[in-house]
């Protein structure tokens, strides 16, 4: 093993290009154009680097052998040579500068995001991602699917790992081929990493921050990566996976999703009016605990303190149904507990709850269905039994109390109702991107303090909010999310908060006005 590696050493040293080749030590060229440079550019620089050594150890080997005492020779006599001094100056600025170049150029492509043709918010999340795309109404968390029992080396199945062990998701990251995507990364926890070394990007992820990445990928296929940021103890449990498909397949699976997405809002609609067994429920609860509860708070419930403290015998499993919930659905600001509001159903977060609730000997006797997790989190005063609905007459008045009122677009509001509104909804829609202060992330979310469109004219402000930007693609249309009434208080509060001081009052009727332009 050791006459190998010093083969392959030697071989590096006297014939670089060959003896990397083949190499698993060396850097990846990639499948992206700007990959590619970066890995000419790489080896570029160890050509440069490899000449250098050559030239100062074969300098210094041929003046030990030729110049040593025991052959007579006499040093020279000069001191301080000009020559010299000039050479060994210029010499290595000169190299710096044919080294510089290139790797400016580089590195200025890799930031250049102009005139990409879709954008994709990346969300580090211990220990998953979530994925949003900016022009389709398209969002969704990629999980690790390696079964926790084969990373764990539990009952025999250390045998049975596959190919992508480890690197393997429930979702792919989806992107068409020969597109230029960008990416906005960020993240809602801790820092994390994205890498995907075949595009050649990593990017940190940082909460309250986006970075910016592009990649245009030639080849349709499948491309991995990992979190390369040490983000907890589960680290290593966050792999990438971006699946690039050709243009047609692409529109084809954005269809698709889009038909899963109705299918899945059918079958929550239909989970409210829907009772569960017990049984039914801890075996759909068991299954969602494991997948993305049992990493922070472990299999049997102990969890890890502080962090992640235990649920076995906790206030909150075995106190109130509705505070539980609450926690599930919301998380907890300040701490390790996320919110799985957005990404597990209504009736998968009701599973479990039950399941916490009746596990680890804590056996409340609860049962929480869909319809109870829909009550609390709309925040309705009924109070949650945490029992089955007895008849599909209540269960369905459950659902139309929490549906909605239907808007009165001639109401008008003071402009205290407006602002209070508004500042409710900028803090859970706007603030994440534009920060509470409003002081923006820039340059994907500028600053609204003092800008144009907060600070000119009103049917521009309405127009970017309820139809979005073409020229940013950050700037989501806010129209299929929000209420003209809601759109009408945050465009008030936007226009008068952080000293903007407009005086403008915008009313829901001026934003039917302007988006039936």
């Amino acid at each position: 093993m050791k006459r190998r590696n010093l083969g392959w050493l030697l071989s590096g040293i006297l014939f670089p290009g060959m003896a990397w080749a083949d190499s698993t030590l060396n850097m990846t060229p990639g499948v992206t154009e700007i990959s590619n440079e970066v890995y000419g550019l790489h080896m570029y620089a160890l050509y440069i680097c490899t000449g250098i050594g050559v030239v100062v150890f074969g300098a210094m080997i041929w003046s030990m052998i030729f110049h040593r005492k025991s052959k007579g020779f006499k040093p020279a006599t000069f001191h301080e040579s000009t020559k010299v001094e000039v050479l060994w100056t210029v010499i290595p600025i000169i190299i710096l500068i044919a080294m510089a170049w290139p790797a400016t150029n580089t590195l200025i492509a890799m930031e250049n995001n102009d005139n990409s043709e879709l954008t994709i918010q990346v969300t580090g999340s211990q220990w998953k991602w979530h994925y949003k795309y900016f022009d389709q109404d398209i969002e969704f968390y990629s999980v690790l699917s390696t079964p926790r029992e084969q990373f764990d080396n539990r009952a025999g199945l250390g045998d049975t790992k596959g190919e992508n062990y480890l690197l393997e998701v429930d979702k792919h990251l989806v992107i068409p081929a020969n597109k230029k995507v960008r990416f906005l990364i960020t993240s809602d926890d801790v820092i994390h990493s994205w890498w995907v070394p075949a595009f050649a990007v990593k990017q940190d992820a940082n909460p309250g921050f986006i970075n910016e990445a592009w990649a245009n990928v030639p080849e349709p296929g499948i491309y991995r990566g990992q979190c390369a940021e040490l983000c907890g103890k589960d680290h290593g449990y966050m792999p990438v996976v971006v699946e690039v498909k050709t243009e047609q397949d692409y529109l084809a699976w954005v269809e698709e999703q889009n038909r899963l997405k109705d299918e899945a809002k059918a079958a929550e609609a239909a989970s409210l009016n829907a009772s569960l067994s017990m049984d039914e429920l801890m075996t759909l609860g068991e299954t969602t605990y494991m997948a993305y509860c049992a990493a922070c708070h472990q299999p049997n419930g102990l969890g890890l303190p502080p962090a992640f403290p235990a649920l076995k015998n906790s206030p909150i499993a075995t106190g109130d149904v509705n505070a539980h919930i609450d926690i599930v659905f919301n998380g907890k600001a300040g701490t390790g507990m996320q919110g799985y509001g957005k990404q597990l159903s209504l009736k998968e977060i009701a599973a479990v709850v039950t399941y916490e609730r009746n596990a680890w000997d804590n056996n409340t006797g609860d049962t929480v269905q869909a319809s109870d997790v829909q009550a609390a989190s709309s925040g309705s005063e009924t109070t949650t039994e945490a029992t089955p609905v007895e008849s599909a007459a209540t269960e369905t008045e459950t659902v139309e109390q929490a549906a909605p009122p239907e808007e009165d677009l001639s109401k008008t509001y003071s402009l205290e109702e407006l602002m209070s509104k508004g500042e409710q909804v900028y803090a859970t829609r706007c603030a994440a991107c534009h920060k509470a202060t409003g002081e923006g992330l820039s340059p994907a979310f500028p600053s609204l303090i003092g800008s144009p469109i907060i600070t000119g004219d009103v049917s521009a402000h309405i127009d970017i909010v309820f139809n979005g930007s073409k020229k940013n693609p950050a700037m989501a249309a806010f129209s299929s999310q929000l209420t003209k009434t809601e759109i009408a208080a945050v465009i008030t509060y936007e226009r008068n908060a952080w000293g903007n001081d407009s005086g403008d009052l915008v009313q829901p009727a001026d934003v039917d006005a302007a988006s039936a332009k």
